[in-house]
Formats: C-alpha cells, sequence, structure tokens
C-alpha cells in the first residue's frame, strides 16, 4: 500500500457524535442537500442512534454509515484487531500519528480517553480504505474532530470541521488552535463563533460563516393572523440543559399568569435536567397550563408551531462555558409567523433584532423576558410589524437550500471532490 497516494479519491467522510439525532437535525439536510450537489458522502458515527425515530428527512440520504465501537470495554476485542492491523499497513503514518497524539496528550482533559479516538481513528480508516475517502469533515469542534484528525492523518487526506456552540466553547482553547492550524479550513454557523476562533487562531487559517439554515419549504404562515387572543399558547422547544435557560422562561410564565393573563405553555423537549424543569413547574405553580411533549419528530413541532401565539426561549452562558449559537427553532418560529421573545445570548441577535424581527433582553431576567412576552401576546401593532419583518428576515439569511450550495462552493474551493 502507498501510503502517500490519495489520489482518484472521491468520498467526503463526515465524522459525527451520533447519527441520526432528532436535535441535529441541521446535519442531516446538510448531508442530503450535499448529495444533491453531487458530493459522495460516507458517515461515520460515534455513537448508535439514541431515539427510535427519526425525521423524515433521514430517509432521502443515500450516504452509508460506519459506527465506531463505543466504549474501551465492549469494543477493545475490534478496537485493538484493526488498530495493530494499521501499524502493520501503515506503519510511517501510524508512529507519526503516535507522536502527534502524544504532543496532544497534555491538553487533553479525559485523559483515558486518548487512546480510545487513536483507537477510534484506526478502525474508521480500516473500516473505510476500500471506499476512496479524499477529504475528512467533522461535525463539532470537540471529540469527532480529535478522532477524523487523526483519522485523516492515518489516510494522508486533508480535514476540516464545523465548530458549533458547546464544542467550542467548554474545552480548552489550545486544542481549538491547535485544530484549527491543522485543519485545511474551519465552518462555524454565526459571526460571533467566527469572530471568538479568529480571535484564538489569528493565522490567517479560512474560517467561513455559513448559518444552518432551515427548509423553508416547511415553514409556510399559510395566512394566518398576526392578531393573538387568549388564551394565549406559548412555546418552547429546547434541550433541558442549563443553557437554555428554563427556569428563566418559567418563572416569566408565573408572572404573566399573576399580571392575569390567561396563558398555556408548551414545552417541548427532554434532556439531562428532567427533574429540575418538572420540579420548576411545580414550584411555580405552572401543571395546570404545561404540557411537556417530550421528544417529539419535527412533524409534530410544525403542528404546534401553527397553534402557538408566541415563541419563547432564555438562552444563558452556562457555569461551563456553554451557550447556543443560534438555535434553528428561533427561525423555524420567525418562519412560520410566530413571534420570539428571547435573551441576547450569542449569535441569537444575529437573526432576532430587537424591536425589528423579535424582541430580546439579558439572560436571567424574567420580569424583562416576561415584559417582552406580553407586549408581543397583547400588542396588535407590534405583531403586525415584527411577524413579517421576521419572516422576511429568515427568507434573506436562513435559506438552507442557498446556505448549503454556498457551503458546497467552500468545500469545492478547497479541493473536494465533487460530481456535478
Amino acid at each position: 500500500m502507498n501510503e502517500d497516494s490519495p489520489k482518484g479519491r472521491t468520498v467526503l467522510a463526515m465524522v459525527l457524535k451520533g447519527y441520526p439525532r432528532i436535535s441535529e437535525t441541521f446535519i442531516s439536510n446538510e448531508i442530503r442537500l450535499l448529495e444533491k450537489m453531487g458530493f459522495d458522502i460516507h458517515i461515520v458515527s460515534m455513537r448508535q442512534p439514541r431515539e427510535s425515530f427519526s425525521h423524515r428527512s433521514i430517509r432521502e440520504i443515500r450516504a452509508g454509515v460506519t459506527y465506531l465501537p463505543e466504549s474501551m470495554v465492549s469494543g477493545l476485542p475490534s478496537l485493538l484487531w484493526h488498530t495493530l492491523a494499521c501499524m502493520v499497513e501503515r506503519p510511517r503514518r501510524f508512529f507519526s500519528g503516535l507522536k502527534l497524539m502524544a504532543s496532544r496528550f497534555a491538553l487533553a482533559p479525559k485523559k483515558h480517553t486518548w487512546l480510545k479516538h487513536w483507537m477510534q481513528a484506526c478502525f474508521m480508516v480500516r473500516k473505510t480504505k476500500s471506499m476512496g475517502l479524499a477529504h475528512v469533515h467533522c461535525h463539532f469542534a470537540h471529540t469527532p474532530t480529535t478522532v477524523g484528525m487523526y483519522a485523516a492523518h492515518l489516510e494522508g487526506v486533508p480535514f476540516s470541521f464545523t465548530a458549533h456552540a458547546k464544542d467550542i466553547y467548554t474545552q480548552d482553547p489550545r486544542r481549538i488552535e491547535d485544530k484549527i492550524e491543522r485543519a485545511k479550513f474551519v465552518v462555524t454557523c454565526t459571526k460571533y463563533n467566527e469572530t471568538h476562533l479568529s480571535g484564538i487562531a489569528p493565522g490567517g487559517k479560512p474560517i467561513h460563516c455559513v448559518y444552518h439554515g432551515i427548509n423553508l419549504s416547511l415553514f409556510d404562515p399559510k395566512g394566518r393572523s398576526t392578531k393573538a387572543r387568549p388564551p394565549y399558547t406559548i412555546m418552547t422547544v429546547a434541550r433541558f440543559v442549563p443553557k437554555k435557560g428554563l427556569d428563566t422562561v418559567l418563572k416569566a410564565i408565573r408572572l404573566l399568569r399573576d399580571r392575569g393573563l390567561d396563558v398555556r405553555y408548551v414545552l417541548a423537549g427532554d434532556g439531562a435536567d428532567k427533574a429540575r424543569v418538572e420540579g420548576w413547574i411545580r414550584e411555580f405553580g405552572l401543571e395546570d397550563v404545561t404540557e411537556m411533549t417530550g421528544t417529539i419528530t419535527h412533524d409534530d413541532v410544525i403542528e404546534h408551531y401553527r397553534k402557538a401565539h408566541l415563541f419563547v426561549l432564555g438562552c444563558r452562558l452556562a457555569e461551563d462555558g456553554d451557550r447556543d449559537g443560534i438555535p434553528n427553532v428561533v427561525a423555524e418560529s420567525m418562519a412560520i409567523g410566530v413571534p420570539v421573545a428571547a435573551t441576547d445570548v450569542s449569535g441569537v441577535p444575529e437573526l432576532v433584532e430587537h424591536e425589528k424581527t423579535g424582541l430580546l433582553c439579558g439572560p436571567d431576567d424574567p420580569e424583562a423576558l416576561a415584559d417582552n412576552m406580553q407586549r408581543l401576546l397583547a400588542d396588535d401593532e407590534l405583531r403586525a410589524r415584527v411577524i413579517p419583518a421576521a419572516r422576511e428576515k429568515v427568507l434573506a439569511v436562513f435559506d438552507n437550500e442557498k446556505l448549503i450550495h454556498d457551503l458546497g462552493e467552500i468545500y469545492i474551493s478547497h479541493d473536494v471532490p465533487c460530481r456535478r
């Protein structure tokens, strides 16, 4: 085997944390649209599916999937076999890769994972060695990029990655800098992130901002009135994690009820903080007005949008540095004609412009959030101005067909093969 001969390869490997994932519609949409452009994609997933169902868009994806062993316990025989075979088949790249891994060991927060990521990379390149990988792209800048970077080194091909939110802000900046310097290019989903990443690694490596975008054909307002009348339906779609600020939202809803507003609250999602969320609902006396749907399909989410008068998110900077980018559910609400009250965290103001396309306030301020929610529910003139402006904003900057075409052109400009 010639370790330095990637010529004639055509496959773009996409390394993902998990596939398919209900909360990552933007990734499946990206893969689907890149395939339509002519990219030959193979998915490499670090985890098996965690949900028992998936979105309809998954069925349109042609790419095959390779699942990496998740555990060093149950997966050790397979990981060890492919690692040893990789050493025999490509010794020069294997041992230079070990030096690369060793150089990064001091930056690893969990020392026991460094070997697993290396062995997963060995597993990946052996399972895909007949496919002709030309480029490795990784979604999320933490473990998928670590595995993808090692695999690309072993294959002798370039790699790149998309940095999103938690993966940027909860790891040592030196690890991000190292990955940026080794990558051929970087993509991120907000201008806020782009500025942050450019500050971490100011060496001139290409960092491209491409919004996730949404499928606008799914979010037609269908002539719905801009006016709202009680009982008001308020909606949130979110993972139950600290950065979503669900306690702030629930406090604000309690304030609205104390002010005499007749409200109903639909909370779609699930997550590690479910017990705390249920506790807040009881603490604030909102059991009789709150519907917790759990994790639901995208089609069901859209049906809830159609019945909602207001969408609300209380995003905050979490203690570990985690924060949102621009949640796609904000764009979806704006596109379908549901006004948004949110907080001015991270990239949210890039889409929700205060007093123009929605209302913003600072995080952890339930009083201010309640004020904005009340205005967007009861002020017909404000709703008549904000709702169409919000949809126009999304149409202008969040069309995933256009954005994924732009992303595809970025790939092509960096010599990633595409049949077109």
